[in-house]
């Protein structure tokens, strides 16, 4: 993306709006969940510099070692920022649930989801005993243009501080905030699968096109055949996933004429 972003004024700006929330709901904390992705490493350490005491969890479930590793990394650099850091492996409880479900509702998908979910709730879990607010670390493209998150999952949170921001403009602010590079550096991966497949291997086109196809691309009236597959592919994810970024459907008595005055 080509937008011109003052990284330090966006750093300030989000805090300051995390900061106003928290005092207008009259909160005492910030819970994140710390995956290894620049993502959450941008969001937590955002939460951190607030000042509002911040709790950082890793969720290891079944993770690749490289994602535990970047994890940890990210929970080591917030622990020099006042941050109460917290491991919890997670997969033997999921294992439980995954042989609990197996016989009879069970499937690849269903069990991605899941751990998503898992995670989901042990930060509520730990946001309810502290009187806090589960932090969300979501970005624009996967928020709002591919809907690429678990419903109820990751999407499950309280506030969104870089939902409005690309991917690209994530790792700049990452720059910026002095995440560690490995972690800038990293291929972004959900890790919710047995393999290793990546983010960009899931969507089939990279962060930066997707950022393309939605800043630009459905607008454009003459494609190249790559910009074509891209606008097709965001089209595709958007049009799919969309009862993801929606409200939920509610039945209306006026307008299915039950009620009459």
């Amino acid at each position: 993306m080509n937008r011109i972003i003052d990284y330090e004024n966006l750093s300030k700006e989000i805090q300051n709006w995390i900061i106003d929330y928290v005092k207008e709901h009259n909160l005492n904390s910030l819970v994140v969940g710390v995956s290894g992705g620049i993502d959450s490493a941008v969001v937590s350490t955002l939460c951190a510099k607030t000042g509002i005491p911040t709790i950082a969890v890793g969720m290891p479930l079944n993770s690749k070692p490289k994602n535990t590793r970047l994890s940890q990394l990210q929970l080591n650099f917030l622990s020099n920022l006042n941050v109460k850091t917290f491991e919890y492996d997670l997969t033997k409880t999921f294992k439980s649930f995954e042989s609990l479900m197996s016989d009879t509702f069970n499937s690849d998908l269903s069990c991605a989801n899941s751990k998503s979910r898992l995670r989901m709730v042990t930060l509520y879990h730990i946001a309810t005993t502290v009187k806090g607010i589960v932090v969300g670390t979501g970005n624009k493209v996967e928020d709002f243009g591919v809907g690429f998150y678990t419903k109820y999952g990751d999407g499950g949170v309280d506030i969104s501080p870089i939902a409005d921001l690309y991917k690209t403009e994530v790792r700049a602010l990452g720059r910026y905030l002095g995440v560690p590079q490995e972690i800038i550096d990293a291929t972004p991966t959900d890790g919710l699968w047995d393999d290793d497949r990546n983010d960009e291997e899931q969507i089939g086109a990279t962060y930066e096109e997707l950022e393309w196809a939605m800043e630009f691309g459905i607008k454009k009236l003459s494609l190249t055949e790559k910009e074509y597959q891209v606008v097709e592919t965001y089209d595709q994810l958007h049009t799919k996933n969309k009862h993801k970024m929606v409200p939920i459907p509610i039945f209306d008595l006026k307008e299915n004429e039950i009620i009459w005055k």
